[in-house]
């Protein structure tokens, strides 16, 4: 693209566009499906994690040299993804959109699933068992499968622990 198109930012489009993906129309959902509950403070509660996010796409230092995102990555879809398939209440709502929220400014490296060099053959099957995982909790909604449900969960379970463990293999 720079080579054809030198004035043509392709990183800022996507940016821009991974920006509305993950995390405004997820806001959007959970906002006006009620899952933040109502008025004023359902809407300072969907803007948090729109600021949060504006901060993590402006950042540098994003991603790591060892291919890990710093900080909680915006991954606002799945959040609310299964906000909707757990069908969580507002005050369960608000305190994941509030740790996740705070887990932006936290230093933790987050696994890149397509970049991570570290396990990525197992990463990269699990992702696609969590993607089908997903698909399945979709086609099942509004009753989603314990286990399909417990296959997904796993996934995120087993994310957030590499992503500890490769945090703190970092630090060392």
């Amino acid at each position: 693209m720079k080579r054809h198109v030198p004035w043509f930012d392709g990183a800022l489009l996507d940016n821009i566009v991974d920006y509305i993906t993950y995390a405004f129309m997820p806001m959007v959902l959970l906002w006006s499906a009620g899952y933040l509950g109502d008025g004023t403070s359902a809407t300072v509660l969907a803007v948090v994690p729109l600021v949060a996010s504006v901060y993590q796409f402006c950042r540098v230092d994003a991603k790591t040299d060892d291919h890990l995102f710093l900080g909680f990555p915006s991954y606002w879809n799945i959040a609310a993804f299964y906000v909707v398939v757990l069908d969580l209440a507002p005050g369960a709502v608000t305190a994941v959109l509030l740790i996740c929220a705070v887990l932006v400014f936290v230093p933790i490296g987050y696994v890149y699933p397509s970049r991570t060099t570290t396990l990525q053959v197992p990463t990269l099957a699990l992702t696609v068992l969590w993607l089908a995982s997903y698909a399945v909790l979709l086609a099942q909604f509004p009753d989603p499968s314990p286990i399909w449900l417990a296959i997904s969960l796993a996934y995120v379970a087993y994310y957030v622990a590499l992503s500890l463990y490769l945090t703190t293999r970092r630090s060392r």
